[in-house]
């Protein structure tokens, strides 16, 4: 049966209006999702915007990821990653196809955690835990060891047996401690900062067998590391096989590539030392027996040297030096007692002549004139103050208000003990004060 024709041509659709439509219903529908699985044709144009396909064992979907946030990916997408991605759900109308938005993108599963693994490494190393100028050296004798590992495992039988092989002196105590799982970072980070306080070890090991990158993932974590970096004894790492390097063995002042030869690094070989002690032994005994010949020749050369050298004879010459030596030392001492006995008299002679007593009449003398110089200055000096004092007695009296009053003027005073100076500044019966020669006229002032 046909299909019925729609009645106008306004309900006829295209297919940019049914993308359209197709793709409004997919972003309302479906919102920001997260979605797992592997790259393929994985493409980076000029444009820096990021194409790929995203598949799993049963299907497969475009994606896209546009500047700017192509550019902040912390790793290069490459096909066949596997990546977790936080994306919305759109649709291309050129093709008609759906695909993936994407806004964020993260490797999945080991990738994130060989990427956290890289990224700690950086930052450690930058701030200089991976120095080699920090590293320890490892005591040649170890007195006692501490071992951090997991009690189960085969890493400690493999180091325990190692040890007890090598050199049984060395005291060993394990430190036991998950060594994966969530809750192996602090229990390892608590023992380390435990055994380093405890100042009861001369170096601690820090071991584990091998396994997968997660299962190692308590070794590469930051706290441990900067406990490993805060020891006060040497630590040495040995985590995993002689392929896998973690955090720790770059922090520890040695890394060992696996339990067993960090063992053997850790102390020295009970066989090697045995064969040192008897070849020292040996070097010891030869270097005696030469000594104990060389000293026995010497001994036979002095007798003779004595015999030839009389030593009645030596002894006679050693006494008339003596003798000669004696009546040197006392001539000087002689001399050197009359020497002092001259600096006495000579300076009890000068203490005679500056006796005080010498000293007092002239003294006195110079007292007295210095004290009649003093009188005559002072004379001398109130005469002139005097005739000074006249002098302006003479100028101020001339200048004075009391010489105009000695020739018959007055001063007036208003109330307030102001000079009156003009008939202007007098209020009417105002009371004045007229200043004479022999004293004051109180008057009042009468205007006319």
């Amino acid at each position: 049966m046909p299909t019925q024709r729609p009645g106008s041509a306004s309900e006829i659709l295209t297919p940019t209006t049914l993308n359209q439509l197709v793709r409004d219903l997919l972003e309302d529908a479906l919102p920001r999702i997260w979605i797992e699985g592997e790259l393929s044709n994985v493409a980076r144009p000029a444009s820096g915007h990021l194409y790929f396909t995203l598949k799993d064992a049963g299907a497969q979907i475009r994606g896209a990821m546009f500047k700017p946030k192509s550019t902040w990916l912390k790793f290069r997408p490459e096909a066949g990653m596997h990546v977790l991605l936080r994306a919305r759900v759109s649709l291309y109308a050129p093709r008609g196809d759906y695909q993936l938005i994407v806004e964020h993108m993260e490797e999945a599963g080991e990738g994130a955690l060989r990427r956290a693994f890289e990224e700690l490494k950086a930052k450690l190393q930058a701030e200089g835990l991976f120095a080699e100028a920090r590293k320890r050296a490892l005591p040649r004798f170890p007195r006692r060891i501490g071992v951090i590992t997991s009690a189960s495992g085969a890493a400690i039988h493999d180091v325990l047996s190692v040890l007890e092989r090598r050199f049984p002196l060395a005291s060993v105590d394990v430190l036991p401690v998950p060594v994966q799982g969530r809750e192996a970072p602090p229990a390892i980070t608590a023992m380390l900062r435990k055994a380093s306080a405890s100042e009861r070890y001369d170096v601690v090991l820090l071991t584990r067998g091998g396994g997968s990158l997660e299962d190692l993932m308590a070794f590469n974590d930051e706290a441990v590391a900067r406990a490993i970096h805060a020891s006060a004894v040497p630590v040495v790492s040995a985590v995993g096989h002689e392929v896998d390097f973690s955090i720790a063995d770059f922090v520890a002042d040695l890394r060992a590539p696996t339990p067993s030869a960090a063992a053997e690094l850790l102390v020295p070989d009970r066989a090697d030392l045995l064969q040192s002690l008897h070849r020292q032994r040996e070097r010891l005994q030869l270097l005696f027996a030469r000594h104990l010949q060389t000293a026995t020749q010497q001994l036979d050369q002095l007798m003779t040297r004595m015999q030839a050298q009389r030593p009645q004879a030596r002894l006679e010459q050693g006494q008339e030096r003596l003798r000669a030596v004696r009546a040197r030392l006392t001539q000087r001492m002689q001399r050197s007692l009359h020497d002092a006995e001259q600096q006495v008299e000579h300076a009890a002679l000068r203490l005679r002549t500056q006796h005080p007593r010498r000293q007092i009449p002239l003294l006195e003398q110079r007292l007295h004139e210095q004290h009649r110089r003093l009188q005559a200055g002072m004379l001398h000096r109130l005469e002139r103050t005097q005739r000074d004092c006249a002098s302006m007695r003479r100028a101020l009296h001339a200048v004075s208000p009391l010489a105009t009053l000695d020739r018959g003027y007055a001063i007036v005073f208003d109330e307030h003990g102001k000079t009156v100076r003009s008939v202007q500044s007098v209020a009417p019966d105002a009371t004045l004060e007229v200043r004479l020669r022999d004293g004051i006229l109180p008057v009042k002032h009468i205007p006319k």
